[in-house]
């Protein structure tokens, strides 16, 4: 199913000692309080690193380091898709607040199955841990 808008959303795999960064969508967020790689859109005339660096500054008071392209895949939903493209970063601060989210943790691979996630980010999970995903693109 082609879905009519097209958004592009990057996200942030954040790995510190073993543990994984994960954020909390806010309540009336599309997938309320799912659990996410924080990130978010692309804005117009930004590449995907600003737009990552900048998401991570508003939502986290996070500064990163935006290394390689992780995971690449279009989503489809009703109404729209997503083109999510999921990068390695690395934390440059220590000084993290849930500015425009509900919460955020570490935690480790293992324990993110304990979490929902929304489909886009359940596909980079199965990359991580090298389990085979059966999430589709759009047709």
């Amino acid at each position: 199913m082609q879905s009519d808008k097209l958004i592009n959303v990057v996200a942030a795999v954040v790995e510190r000692d073993g543990l994984y960064l994960i954020s909390q969508r806010h309540a009336h967020a599309v997938f309320p309080l799912y659990w996410e790689f924080p990130g978010g859109k692309v804005e117009p005339g930004e590449d995907d690193s600003t737009a990552l660096r900048r998401e991570m500054k508003e939502e986290l008071n996070a500064q990163v380091e935006v290394d390689d392209l992780l995971e690449r895949r279009v989503h489809c939903y009703e109404g729209f898709s997503v083109d999510f493209r999921a990068y390695r970063c690395r934390l440059v601060n220590d000084d993290l607040k849930p500015l425009y989210v509900a919460d955020f943790k570490w935690v480790v691979m293992e324990d993110l199955a304990q979490y929902r996630f929304p489909p886009a980010d359940e596909a980079a999970i199965a990359l991580l841990t090298g389990v085979s995903d059966e999430v589709e693109g759009c047709r």
